[in-house]
């Protein structure tokens, strides 16, 4: 059988479709931009560089002066305080707790973990020679 040449056709390709505005304005909808999402750890590490740089008190103030008079008044019930008092028991309530979750992450480093337990804190506790 002999090979027969074929015959140009024109090719206008396939015809756009046609769109319904409703149809379109709901896609547009749904079709949301997705929020930046970082690796685990990354916040936490920036976090603790924020926090090193700071000086400010990390514990808000209110709820630290109602637990001081709290503890106060079962000792003596008209004790008054002065808002410097007040502020420097904080100041040290925080560098002593900064203080002693130092030496646990330490006790923590020193066990090959990263992750601080409870464990961790009675040791640092107990090397100090603190009651507990």
């Amino acid at each position: 059988m002999a090979r027969t040449k074929q015959t140009a056709r024109r090719y206008e390709g396939k015809a756009p479709r046609k769109v319904v505005p409703a149809k379109k304005a709901v896609m547009e909808a749904t079709i949301k931009k997705k929020t930046q999402r970082y690796r685990p750890g990354t916040v936490a590490l920036r976090d603790i560089r924020r926090y090193q740089k700071s000086t400010e008190l990390l514990i808000r103030k209110l709820p630290f002066q109602r637990l001081v008079r709290e503890i106060a008044q079962t000792v003596r019930q008209d004790l008054r305080f002065q808002g410097s008092a007040l502020i420097a028991l904080q100041e040290m309530a925080e560098a002593y707790l900064v203080g002693l979750f130092e030496d646990a992450n330490l006790c923590a480093a020193h066990a090959k973990r990263v992750t601080l337990m409870p464990s961790d804190l009675y040791l640092a506790r107990r090397l100090r020679h603190e009651r507990f």
